[in-house]
């Protein structure tokens, strides 16, 4: 069965996972605060999700969801997500994670920054400038088993 990595546990971070489960996913979520700080959200999950360190949810995940803001994943361990399959859904609030000269002058998208942040990586953006309450919750995706 598959893994999903999911590397954040904000509104986006754990809707997906919320998804993931009821679609039967294995997932391994986690956070910049460490798993014993997931422990409801496990929970409620169920027997299929469990918490883990950021490292281990890159390293089991068969794909990996990044749903931190964008200034962190500049912060993340080099080559921790090369070769994987990574679907990113950060978006660039500067009021969040501060002025970023390339994006504020056009030369590059949000998401070329973020593939050169992740080299190695088979990188996707997904959910692009969508708020959390956008994904339907577990079960009421339209058309989606």
């Amino acid at each position: 069965m598959p893994t999903l990595g999911v590397i954040g546990s904000g509104n986006i971070g754990s809707a997906v996972a919320r998804l993931a489960v009821a679609a039967g996913m294995n997932v391994v979520i986690a956070n910049s605060r460490g798993p014993e700080s997931l422990q409801g959200l496990v929970a409620e999950l169920g027997p299929l999700a469990r918490a883990v360190t950021v490292e281990d949810a890159a390293k089991l995940g068969d794909a990996v969801v990044l749903s931190i803001p964008l200034k962190a994943v500049r912060d993340l361990p080099t080559g921790l997500l090369q070769g994987k399959l990574v679907i990113d859904t950060s978006n660039y609030y500067p009021s969040r994670d501060g002025r970023i000269a390339e994006l504020d002058n056009g030369t590059v998208t949000t998401s070329e920054l973020v593939q050169g942040w992740v080299p190695g990586a088979r990188y996707v953006k997904a959910f692009n400038n969508i708020l959390a309450h956008h994904i339907p919750p577990a079960g009421q995706g339209r058309g989606c088993r």
